[in-house]
């Protein structure tokens, strides 16, 4: 199977396969996902120092937070579903 790689910005990919949900960071939920990942050593920064603007969980439960829009990350992984498909 091939494995297609989602651009999460600055050079920081992640295999696109194993992404399970990208969510907008903004809520208390959500804080609370990043926080508990922070503690549990399960929390990948690819933000080089930005604001972050996206959360992406992977299937190991990891979480990585991008500098990107969750918007426009979701248009790349939806764009490579869509090319996987073709």
């Amino acid at each position: 199977m091939e494995q297609l790689i989602l651009n999460l910005g600055f050079g920081n990919t992640v295999v696109a396969q194993k992404v399970v949900a990208i969510l907008a960071p903004g809520s208390s939920p959500m804080k609370r996902v990043k926080d508990e990942a922070r503690e549990e050593k399960r929390l990948i920064d690819v933000t080089h120092g930005r604001k972050t603007r996206a959360i992406i969980i992977t299937e190991s439960n990891h979480v990585i937070l991008s500098a990107i829009q969750a918007e426009t990350v979701s248009n790349r992984f939806a764009s490579l579903m869509d090319e996987r498909q073709s």
